[in-house]
């Protein structure tokens, strides 16, 4: 007989808005191990129903299932910080960008130019872009992400300040 606070893998799955096939994929990466029923059947309480809250949460904020088993499974608190910091830094590097392609279309939108590229203070602040650091050599996460750096460091003919080639 089944615990009144227990959840099949449909009701468990359905609670958080996810197919079925979700949860037992994170099964079967290791983060989650639901106990069984006598049939075979999947039975989730309640700290499994937290542990799915937490998933979801770690999806939510970037993290891999790599990373999420790392963090849960770490019985040692330097590998889930080592994780932690990781992830940090990816978000600090990417609200760097957000923050600078913020500045780029503001710049552009309080031009009085009726085309912004002519601008001055949008040119150099292309300019100023062009001229960062290029960012580790590491291949960008999705292939032709906005803003992705592109061979050689040429930028688009979009955003190019005439007379630079």
């Amino acid at each position: 007989m089944k615990s009144s606070a227990e959840l099949g893998i449909g009701e468990a799955a359905a609670r958080f808005g996810l197919a079925a096939h979700v949860l037992r994929h994170w099964e079967s990466a290791g983060l989650l191990a639901p106990a069984r029923a006598a049939g075979g059947h999947r039975r989730y309480g309640p700290s499994d129903l937290t542990r799915i809250g937490m998933i979801l949460r770690a999806r939510e904020a970037g993290f891999g299932l790599d990373d999420i088993r790392a963090m849960t499974g770490a019985a040692d608190p330097a590998g889930r910080r080592e994780v932690l910091a990781r992830r940090r830094a990816d978000l600090l590097r990417l609200i760097g960008e957000a923050r600078a392609s913020l500045d780029l279309i503001e710049c552009a939108m309080e031009c009085g130019h009726e085309d912004a590229t002519r601008c001055a203070h949008f040119q150099a602040a292309v300019a100023g872009r062009s001229a960062a650091p290029a960012r580790s050599a590491a291949p960008a996460r999705r292939a032709g992400r906005a803003g992705a750096p592109r061979p050689g460091g040429q930028m688009p003919d979009a955003v190019r300040p005439p007379g630079l080639a």
